[in-house]
């Protein structure tokens, strides 16, 4: 049968709301980039308005036919990744999370694809293909009535910086109807693609999406159980909405260090519990560490929503001790893996395991008593507050750029200049403590800052042996964020 009869075929079962979803996830890979004009953009976002200005689908259904059949006849054999290998896999997975995967779509391309991006095992899973911003945006939407969206749209056309020159813009028009079904999907989709053409938002910057969903009326705008700052609260964290919860690195030096053994086995276990896909490297050198490096600037890693490193070495106040007795400094460490393209607008998180001096902390104590060895700073839907105070206009914002540390949180497991305590079975206390924290709290809608908090206070409790002078000793730890948006634990438990 033709592959046009098919796909037309293929269209015909699947709902209004399905297809809207699946023009939104499939048109991430042609999200605005350097090479991309407005125009073109423009161009690529037609469907949406004209879906919307018509009330039927017919432009998403002839822009979806069209791609259907240009992936039926791309020829995956190629050496070199194109950009039509990601928009496979984007359709590919969009599909698959629908539940509307098409009998004509070949699936071996989709293997020779994974192939060419050195995907292995559980990256194969389609899931890592789904962009976990647009999961995010989807579940916002879902959260929303048509008449919210509609108020959204209303806000969005007062605001000229958003609408002029803007050829969309005039198809939809002032007032929309979003009774037709995925009429509403169409027109959310379209909004946030067109901030995101603008530059106005991305995966991290959301502030002009959160304002606007402010502005919009409590009860009519929201589905049953949501209200504007639960979806507001959402956007507010980092999209690491589906499994794989992100990469996860860990980096052990085991000479010389009792219980490593047992410390990196707890890490590799949280991480399979957090939904991470990891790699651990148990004999660390500095060549080892730039090979490192330079994996994660493969083209697989773009798929990935976040980044975890767990080192755990020796050290002293700025250093660490490798495998081989050479040393590097932990600023140089942070800025090798601070900046890699792949996990721009991700959140990266560095367990800095070690000792980062000499000195302990004794208190007084019964012997007995121990164990061996710039934002918006008031509230967004505060409108009269909003309008006693500067007003930033868009012009003045830029969200294109990012400095190399921002994103990031970097975990210290003792206070500077002090050792960071060990048990001689279970290695790092800091790290088991840590582990077992994070555990505990999966699926209770718990941060990792709060659990960083709740650590410093569990690891200050502890008391240890001091092996010289018999006396005790504790230690607190400390950490460092970047971070623009929340990073939560996982709403799911994965098993090992």
């Amino acid at each position: 049968m033709d592959i046009t009869i098919q796909a037309k075929d293929w269209l015909s079962g699947i709902s209004p709301v399905k297809k809207a979803k699946l023009f939104f996830f499939s048109t991430h890979a042609n999200a605005p980039s350097s090479t991309r004009s407005r125009q073109e953009v423009e161009e690529i976002q037609f469907p949406l308005a004209s879906a919307v200005a018509l009330k039927n689908l017919s432009k998403v259904d002839e822009s979806l036919e069209k791609k259907a059949t240009t992936f039926y006849h791309h020829n995956a054999t190629e050496e070199t990744i194109s950009e039509t290998d990601y928009e496979y896999l984007s359709f590919f997975s969009a599909c698959k999370y629908l539940d509307v995967v098409p009998s004509f779509l070949s699936l071996e391309k989709v293997s020779s694809i994974q192939d060419k991006f050195e995907m292995e095992g559980e990256e194969r899973d389609y899931r890592l293909l789904l962009d976990s911003a647009d999961l995010v945006l989807e579940k916002v939407c879902n959260s929303l009535k048509p008449t919210g969206v509609a108020q959204i749209w209303t806000a969005l056309r007062r605001d000229s910086f958003l609408v002029k020159g803007m050829n969309n813009i005039d198809v939809i028009g002032f007032f929309v109807d979003l009774n037709p079904k995925g009429m509403k999907e169409c027109l959310f989709f379209f909004i946030v693609r067109h901030l995101q053409m603008l530059n106005i938002i991305n995966r991290v910057s959301t502030n002009r999406l959160e304002r606007f969903i402010a502005q919009c009326e409590q009860n009519s705008a929201c589905e049953e159980g949501n209200t504007l700052d639960s979806i507001i609260e959402c956007l507010r964290c980092y999209p690491v909405e589906c499994y794989p919860f992100g990469f996860c690195l860990i980096l052990s030096v085991h000479k010389n260090r009792d219980g490593a053994n047992k410390e990196t086995d707890n890490v590799l276990a949280i991480s399979k519990h957090l939904g991470m896909i990891s790699h651990k490297n148990l004999t660390p050198t500095k060549d080892t560490i730039e090979s490192f490096k330079n994996e994660l600037m493969k083209p697989k890693y773009r798929f990935y929503s976040s980044f975890t490193c767990w080192f755990m070495a020796h050290g002293d106040e700025k250093s660490m001790v490798l495998d081989d007795g050479n040393t590097i400094e932990r600023k140089e460490f942070l800025e090798m893996f601070s900046n890699i393209e792949s996990f721009q607008l991700k959140p990266k998180v560095f367990f800095m395991v070690s000792c980062l001096g000499t000195k302990r902390f004794k208190p007084e104590v019964d012997h007995n008593e121990k164990i061996g060895g710039q934002g918006d700073h008031f509230s967004i839907g505060s409108h009269l507050l909003r309008n006693n105070m500067l007003d930033i206009p868009d012009g003045a914002r830029n969200i294109s750029q990012t400095q190399p540390f921002v994103d990031m949180l970097v975990a210290y497991s003792t206070m500077p200049d002090n050792i960071s305590g060990r048990n001689t079975t279970h290695g790092s206390i800091y790290v088991d403590r840590a582990c077992l924290l994070m555990s505990e709290n999966i699926s209770k809608g718990k941060s990792f800052t709060e659990i960083l908090e709740h650590l410093g206070q569990e690891l200050h409790e502890i008391l240890q042996a001091e092996d010289e002078e018999g006396g005790v000793y504790k230690h607190g730890c400390h950490f460092t964020s970047y971070f623009r948006k929340t990073l939560k634990l996982p709403v799911t438990r994965y098993s090992n």
